[in-house]
């Protein structure tokens, strides 16, 4: 196999660790599979190198002061490499075969990284290339950089147009876990995982790979979490499946809202739970749900909006914190998700702009870590789902 290890600043972050990530390197070119090596920044090298800038500086000094830790990484491991008999080379901004092209201002110039990754690969025939993660450079030989988790975007990026098998992220955690093992008991890793699961987890704070690297993860890319502990870089871990990718829809059916309102809203703990057992206990599936301080709405089918209402009621008429119900319909939903989606500045206005300029009233927008829905009435449904294809 062709295969682009990614090894995190965790895994480097001493000689021992870094003496495991050439072990486990070495097995594997043994084995006879081609290996590309990204590497991150030994440690906490990168922060500590930002924390030293206080004083006024340039994007472009601070890049080159930055890249300092991929830098030394790189010759570490590539030393490293060598000494057990491997023939590595590293890789770094202003060498020839650097692969990573973007602007001045880190995006990236697919078609020059494409063209640059396709002949490093082909160069890989027993010749490990070590990479440095993060940085990259401007067709005029610039040093910019990728931004956080820029390593993990480093190696998928290149696992993409390098024709990789599979890409592998040696971190410090057992795969994606079910939770923080930190904080809960009884954590255990996850064999297999979507990739709109983990961009989900991890644009809420779950510390594993970068969203900004799943971007680039395809269908045919397979892509694995492991242990730097673990030692096998061709087994174990947590599988990232899927691809995340662009796609607008909108819902066949309309649906009603039901709103309660009442003080209970915000100060009862356990009121969210005991408005959806209702529903529950009613075979009524919710398809949304939007609060406010002192009110929340339930999204349901049209079809079972009467029941819905009755049901939820009997929850005010039992709660005398609760106030009144109120049913409105009927209402279809637009949801734009996308791999690019949470990082596009402004996407929300991109949405509700155009909407607006034809004179529709958007009555509700929920939006998620990576997704949009637009509730519009029933009879406007076909003119937004044109607009909103038309900016998407």
């Amino acid at each position: 196999m062709r295969v682009v290890a990614k090894f995190g600043g965790t895994s480097l972050g001493s000689g021992d660790r870094v003496e495991r990530a050439a072990d486990s390197i070495a097995a594997a070119v043994e084995q006879g599979h081609e290996i590309a090596v990204v590497a991150s920044a030994m440690g906490s090298t990168t922060d500590d190198l930002l924390d030293e800038i206080t004083f006024e500086i340039g994007d472009k000094d601070r890049a080159e002061i930055v890249s300092m830790g991929e830098r030394t990484s790189v010759r570490m491991l590539k030393a490293a490499l060598a000494a057990r008999g491997v023939n590595a080379m590293f890789l770094e901004p202003g060498r020839d075969e650097w692969p990573v092209i973007t602007n001045e201002v880190g995006e990236v110039d697919v078609e020059a990284t494409k063209e640059r990754a396709a002949a490093l690969a082909a160069q890989m025939d027993g010749v490990v290339p070590v990479i440095t993660g993060f940085l990259a450079q401007t067709l005029d030989g610039g040093v910019t950089t990728l931004g956080r988790g820029g390593s993990d975007t480093t190696a998928v990026m290149l696992g993409k147009y390098m024709d990789a098998d599979e890409v592998v992220i040696v971190t410090d955690v057992e795969g994606v876990m079910t939770g923080d093992p930190h904080v809960v008991e009884g954590a255990r890793n996850v064999a297999t995982i979507t990739v709109d699961e983990l961009r989900n987890l991890s644009f809420r704070g779950a510390e594993v790979i970068a969203p900004s690297a799943l971007v680039y993860k395809d269908e045919g890319l397979d892509v694995r979490v492991v242990h730097y502990q673990h030692g096998d870089l061709l087994g174990g871990g947590t599988r990232i499946e899927g691809s995340f990718e662009n796609l607008i829809d909108m819902r066949e059916d309309p649906l009603s809202c039901i709103t309660v309102a009442g003080r209970a809203i915000r100060n009862r703990p356990g009121i969210l739970a005991d408005l959806s057992e209702s529903l529950r206990q009613q075979e009524i599936n919710i398809d949304a749900v939007a609060s406010g301080m002192d009110s929340v709405t339930f999204y349901v089918d049209t079809a079972a909006s009467d029941r819905a209402e009755a049901a939820l009621h009997d929850e005010v008429v039992g709660d005398g914190s609760l106030s009144s119900v109120s049913t409105e319909g009927e209402y279809a939903v637009i949801r734009v998700m996308g791999g690019e989606l949470p990082n596009r500045s402004g996407v929300v206005s991109d949405i509700v702009g155009p909407i607006a300029e034809a004179g529709i009233n958007v009555h509700d927008i929920i939006t998620s870590a990576t997704s949009v829905a637009i509730f519009v009435s029933w009879d406007d449904r076909e003119e937004v789902l044109e607009i909103v294809q038309g900016e998407f």
